[in-house]
């Protein structure tokens, strides 16, 4: 005898599984961790000042 499915469960389980793949996608391309971001943001900050650090006056006349 044939066992009885559940089209409903099937359907819902099938969606959820679509959405968490969809979620793992979004969170390789798009996610990153609050450490690498502050991390980003303190390396773009020093850059910035070396550069300030290097510039010349040029209003000298």
């Amino acid at each position: 005898m044939a066992e009885i499915v559940n089209l409903n469960r099937f359907r819902k389980d099938k969606a959820r599984a679509e959405k968490a793949d969809k979620a793992a996608g979004n969170r390789a391309a798009h996610g990153r961790t609050k450490a690498e971001r502050e991390l980003e943001s303190a390396r773009t900050k020093k850059a910035e000042e070396l550069l300030d650090q290097h510039r010349r006056d040029d209003d000298r006349t």
